[in-house]
């Protein structure tokens, strides 16, 4: 499926956000914008509009929209939060999951396994974001699964970005892996567990995020 040309936009201000090219406070002019991707202004909104989602922008009332960076305490608050609730998640699953789900998980892991063999992050990222999508439905809670939607849109640009730390995409497939044999075995605790530290920032991961945030920020 193609992608919309917003959200290949949106990846793109996320990445001069990243690396400094924008720095935090700085006001994003949509004209200017639009000159750069040389597109009309439709498509800058919308993918400002996304990276507000994810709060690596705000839409301040009259005033415009301005990068917005969080500082490492609001960030790994936010990531223990996400751990818990997709915790919560994979051991609800366990004793809930369809036979059909299980398939679709294999079918995803296949296709993240495919681009871990091609040293393809935006790849893998494209099917991670299905393989926890699936497990938030599988959750049988409907109201945890806007939840875990609603706060994974606020740390998707993060959660892309730690997948590029050296060895991060096939220790992720790894996590992957366990999480669905947890869930075939109808094992809530180990799959919770595992799920746990599959999100978690912590050590490397955690500095490899503050190392990133850090040109935009001095």
């Amino acid at each position: 499926m193609e992608r919309k040309r917003s959200d290949i936009i949106a990846d793109e201000i996320e990445g001069l956000i990243f690396d400094g090219t924008l720095a935090d406070g700085e006001r994003l002019d949509e004209v200017q914008l639009a000159s750069r991707f040389d597109v009309s202004r439709t498509p800058i909104r919308e993918a400002l509009q996304r990276l507000a989602q994810s709060g690596l922008v705000e839409q301040l009332p009259r005033r415009g929209v301005f990068v917005r960076q969080p500082g490492p305490v609001e960030l790994i608050e936010m990531f223990e939060v996400m751990a818990e609730l997709e915790a919560v998640c994979a051991r609800l699953a366990a004793t809930r999951i369809s036979d059909a789900a299980l398939q679709k998980l294999h079918d995803t892991n296949a296709l993240c396994d495919a681009a871990v063999e091609a040293n393809d992050a935006n790849g893998y990222f494209r099917e991670n974001e299905r393989f926890h999508a699936l497990l938030y439905r599988q959750s049988g809670n409907s109201f945890l699964e806007q939840e875990c939607f609603r706060l994974h849109r606020r740390l998707q640009p993060f959660r892309r970005l730690q997948l590029q730390l050296r060895g991060r995409l096939r220790q992720s497939m790894s996590e992957h892996k366990a999480i669905v044999a947890a869930l075939e075995n109808g094992d809530g605790e180990t799959a919770a567990n595992v799920m746990r530290a599959h999100i978690a920032v912590q050590g490397e991961k955690f500095h490899h995020l503050m190392a990133s945030l850090k040109p935009a920020a001095e």
